[in-house]
């Protein structure tokens, strides 16, 4: 992977600091020139990720980390990647499903993944139960260096 620039951080999964992760990341993606609707599209996926950390990675269990690396990749794209080292999901196929949560019903909606795939070109998933998740996403934005 070609990396033109390169930004990485790591907070505590705590829910004042989502607006911070997803601010962080829209500042750091200005150097493409996106629209603000590509900024908005960044905002909501990056919010619902790191939310998704907060709420579901640490259930239970002492409050972790989250470390988030976006990197400025060739040809106008954009790469996050929000990591966590928490409970791990054991089905990921059942996690992607919309409307499923593992969050009780009146907590969540369930469609955190289903936002991060409409918001994005490419999202993947990874995670390993006991051990953490992390999800990448990937956008071409602005003119695409162009």
């Amino acid at each position: 992977m070609n990396t033109l620039n390169e930004l990485k951080c790591t907070f505590p999964a705590r829910s004042e600091n989502e607006s911070f992760a997803r601010t962080m990341v829209c500042a750091f993606a200005a150097q493409l020139d996106p629209t603000v609707e590509e900024l908005a599209d960044l905002r909501t996926a990056v919010s619902e990720a790191v939310t998704n950390c907060i709420v579901h990675a640490y259930r239970g269990l002492p409050a972790g980390m989250i470390a988030v690396t976006v990197r400025l990749l060739p040809e106008g794209v954009i790469y996050i990647r929000i990591a966590d080292k928490g409970c791990g999901i054991a089905d990921i196929g059942q996690a992607m499903t919309p409307l499923y949560s593992s969050a009780p019903a009146e907590e969540r909606a369930g469609l955190g993944f289903t936002v991060m795939q409409n918001f994005t070109d490419q999202l993947n998933v990874t995670s390993r139960p006991g051990r953490g998740t992390t999800v990448t996403m990937r956008k071409k934005l602005g003119n695409g260096g162009e």
